[in-house]
């Protein structure tokens, strides 16, 4: 029975820890599925973004709710304008030089944000009272109770838009054939622009989340788990929303099974083992279709 209990509670937490990947991975392959671009800023957008909810929280001094808003809002204009300032120029240009460009955004971001708020890590503030459910011995916490719902209502949210609204319909034709779509009447560049916001503000809250569970935010934190959510969105199939998903909350419950029954130092290790074996067995991954591409 202990056995179970425990298997249970690592369950919670890798799905707690999939939640804030998937986040991020939502804004990976969102911007792929429009303009094929790997945009490897995008964990650093989820750093400024947890700094911009630490700041809200400390020096105006607003309450959890009021400061996710005002990191997801102003996360997603940076977005916006790193795509418009870095990306717009090169839409098109060889991939490479996009790739390029956008590891060039990262480093800046992260110098940057050195620069202005300095490398030291910041303890992020106690949001909430240290509440715990206890169901016959499995524990879930309010960090992770605050992380499941704003997870959950952020994706029902991410849908609709996607799903029901002119711009959802005017983002996945642009996904399927952007040419096409401009052939419509579709203004693929406010698309785009568009999409960028979208993910970058999915991904600042992700990163607001990530200071409340860990209570720690540096400059150099949206290295690791952008690679991650990467890695998620490859394995649930890169371009397709709900592949980025379950990529994120399969790679969260690996990881916490391997933190708790192997050990933390393997933990890194088994995001990147998934991706290589994905990327044998299955290259599209999960949701992914076979298509051919010329490149």
């Amino acid at each position: 029975m202990e056995m179970g209990q425990q298997v249970l509670q690592q369950l919670v937490n890798g799905i707690s820890l999939g939640s804030i990947y998937a986040l991020i991975a939502l804004g990976y392959t969102m911007i792929y599925g429009i303009i094929k671009l790997i945009n490897f800023a995008h964990g650093d957008i989820y750093m400024v973004g947890a700094y911009i909810g630490f700041f809200a929280i400390t020096q105006a001094g607003l309450s959890i709710v009021p400061a996710l808003l005002v990191s997801l809002v102003t996360t997603a204009l940076l977005g916006m304008l790193v795509e418009k300032l870095a990306y717009k120029p090169l839409r098109h240009a060889p991939r490479l030089s996009v790739l390029i460009t956008a590891i060039g955004v990262s480093f800046f971001l992260e110098y940057a944000s050195m620069y202005f708020v300095s490398p030291t890590p910041r303890t992020f503030p106690a949001v909430m009272d240290s509440v715990a459910i206890n169901i016959g011995g499995l524990v879930i916490n309010g960090q992770q109770l605050l992380i499941l719902g704003i997870t959950f209502v952020l994706m029902v949210i991410l849908t609709y838009i996607v799903k029901f609204t002119n711009t959802g319909k005017a983002m996945r034709a642009a996904s399927f054939d952007t040419e096409t779509a401009q052939l419509m009447g579709i203004n693929s560049d406010r698309i785009i622009s568009i999409t960028f916001g979208i993910g970058s503000a999915l991904a600042a809250v992700a990163g607001v989340l990530v200071g409340i569970y860990y209570n720690s935010i540096d400059p150099l934190m949206g290295i690791m788990p952008g690679l991650k959510a990467f890695v998620a969105a490859v394995l649930g199939g890169i371009g397709i929303l709900p592949g980025a998903v379950v990529g994120g909350i399969i790679l969260g419950v690996v990881e916490a099974f391997v933190s708790g029954f192997i050990s933390s130092t393997f933990r890194d290790a088994a995001a990147f083992a998934i991706l290589i074996i994905v990327l044998l067995v299955r290259p599209t991954g999960i949701f992914g279709k076979n298509t051919k591409e010329k490149v």
